[in-house]
């Protein structure tokens, strides 16, 4: 391996005049607000996650958002060692396993890339069910419901409620009236299929509603980072700061009914093999949302001063996820309990807004509209902070020879807009699904955690084989040794998670679905590395490096991350023999 000091700094000065590529425009403040997506998401799966977790879940959240801050300390040191890469933690980890094995290099990438990207499908669906809700809500009867009373005394109903007993006979009359009454809007479907039997596809409202969303944040994102960047900071405040009020004013104006924290037992009510998979599940799929501040290195490349921006984005990105997670996650468990947790407008999404309304300001209808738009733009935070990073990851990829050669294209602007059609296109089929019910909801997103987990095992070992392989680059940002050695501990705590946890959100089988679609890579990354570059590396990508010709260098790390794979392999298929949910 051949070692180079000064060219570094010359190729990072070189890169921020190339024509056609991307543009440094931004500093640590930028990522930052890109970044401030990324509390929004614990508003998406916070009722899924108490039906799960039970009592434990704000502990959960706790746990998961503490994680994903000390691993963030890993991808900040490697991401110091590729100024000139964009695309986030998993280019950077990917350079790592080059040395290892071709194909794993590239499943860091696309593993990443699949992990990231449902979140534009997820959160147009939920922000979709926000604006049904307003230009066209259901209708609500009661028991007591004159419409209610008028049906029961018809005498064309008579035959409908016959023996039936009074408490009956009302629900009838509430489902027909709630029926027959529930705008055209709502119930407007251009097409709906079973989808080999896991889900019940339905292309309806929510779908173009959904779609429409995700058009406008492509539109933003057309003119380059710098104007996403500004969007995303005042968007950002909108939601930042009412969501530190949800996690701050329950505790002060008598909300919070401590009585729901305690017992802290799974669901189950006791901690056995049924009761620590509830905990693990719920760790898995808390680790989607709150491990996710890690995007704000994935614009080094558009970094005015990478060495000094990288580290103080996902620092000050991670400690504002850490305090939100933690306070949010206390306010809605203390306030609502297990019952309402468990919802059905809190486990879609759609009440949210309500519940949070009814915790600061009582009932008052103005209050619960205000959260309603807050809602509404946290989702789109979090759909344009989606689509920025997972673009990005895609546009590396192209640019380093991971994928498809037409990925690695920006306009003029300095955007990857052909990552961006990609990201559009690909999450209109998702949305099709994540748009028609609860369970698909889910599934997809265990799916894309196991790619997820697969992406942060990888990148928490990259960390220490940097340190081996390439020990003379310098490096902006060092982690302490003992916190490189808990990360790499911490990656296999991940792998126990997605083993134990990935069977129990929406389908059994969304651990091997997540695998097989992991798996995917393989034909990709063959097509584009010997058919596309005849088996050759782009330069650049070797020279980010330090590396010169096709030589990939010495693999002074040895067996160590072989072994390292089969351990890991090992762990999943363990936890998931081990860890099994009770009986129904």
């Amino acid at each position: 391996m051949t070692i180079v000091d000064g060219t570094r700094g010359a190729s990072i000065a070189h890169a921020a005049s190339e024509p056609g590529g991307l543009h440094r425009t931004i500093d640590w403040k930028g990522a930052f607000w890109i970044a401030s997506g990324v509390p929004a998401l614990v508003l998406i799966s916070i009722g899924g996650m108490g039906a799960t977790a039970g009592k434990l879940a704000f502990l959960v959240w706790a746990i998961s958002v503490s994680m994903g801050f000390l691993q963030s300390f890993s991808y900040a040191e490697i991401a110091g060692l590729f100024a000139n890469k964009s695309g986030g933690a998993a280019v950077y980890g990917a350079a790592a396993w080059l040395r290892y094995s071709k194909l794993i290099a590239p499943l860091s990438v696309w593993c990443n890339w699949f992990a990231w990207t449902p979140v534009l499908s997820l959160g147009c669906a939920v922000a979709a069910g926000y604006i049904l809700n307003a230009v066209a809500p259901l209708p609500v009867f009661s028991p007591t419901s004159p419409e209610v009373v008028g049906w029961l005394q018809d005498a064309h109903n008579s035959a409908a409620i016959a023996g039936k007993s009074a408490e009956e006979a009302a629900k009838l009359a509430i489902a027909a009236l709630t029926d027959s009454a529930t705008p055209e809007l709502r119930s407007f479907k251009l097409v709906s299929f079973s989808f080999l039997g896991l889900a019940n596809i339905e292309v309806g409202a929510t779908f173009f509603i959904g779609a429409a969303l995700m058009l406008m944040c492509f539109a933003i994102q057309h003119r380059g980072v710098l104007g996403t960047a500004r969007i995303q900071m005042w968007i950002g405040l909108l939601v930042l700061v009412p969501m530190a009020i949800v996690g701050i004013v329950p505790f002060l104006n008598g909300s919070i009914n401590y009585a729901n924290y305690t017992p802290l037992v799974p669901p189950n009510g006791a901690w056995t093999n049924g009761g620590w998979t509830y905990f693990l599940s719920a760790l898995f799929i808390a680790g989607w949302s709150t491990y996710a501040f890690e995007t704000a290195v994935c614009y080094t490349r558009e970094f005015k001063n990478p060495a000094k921006d990288t580290f103080k984005a996902i620092l000050w990105a991670g400690v504002v996820c850490v305090i939100l997670y933690s306070l949010v996650a206390a306010t809605f468990q203390g306030h609502l309990g297990l019952e309402g947790m468990a919802q059905p407008g809190i486990v879609d999404g759609t009440g949210v807004a309500a519940a949070m309304g009814d915790m600061v300001g009582g009932h008052s209808p103005i209050i619960v509209h205000l959260l309603e738009m807050m809602m509404i733009l946290a989702l789109i935070l979090a759909i344009m902070m989606a689509m920025a990073g997972s673009s990005r990851t895609l546009y590396q990829g192209g640019v380093d020879g991971w994928l498809p050669k037409y990925l690695g294209h920006v306009n003029e602007h300095g955007a990857p807009t052909r990552a961006m059609w990609t990201d559009l296109i690909f999450n209109l089929f998702l949305l099709t699904f994540a748009a028609s019910d609860a369970t698909a909801y889910y599934l997809i997103l265990a799916i894309s955690n196991v790619g997820y987990m697969i992406f942060i095992f990888l990148n928490l070992q990259s960390t220490w084989i940097h340190r081996i392989d390439s020990p003379n680059i310098p490096r902006p940002y060092r982690a302490p040794n003992w916190l490189v050695a808990v990360n790499a501990l911490l990656g296999f705590v991940n792998l126990v998670l997605m083993g134990a946890g990935a069977k129990t959100w929406g389908n059994a089988n969304a651990l091997w679905y997540g695998l097989a679609f992991a798996a995917l890579i393989i034909p990709v990354f063959l097509y584009r590395h010997y058919i596309q570059d005849k088996g050759r590396f782009p330069n650049h990508m070797l020279e980010d490096l330090d590396l010169k010709g096709q030589d990939l260098g010495e693999r002074r790390a040895g067996l160590l991350p072989y072994l390292t794979l089969l351990l890991a392999a090992a762990v999943v298929l363990a936890s998931n023999y081990y860890f099994q949910l009770p009986p129904a």
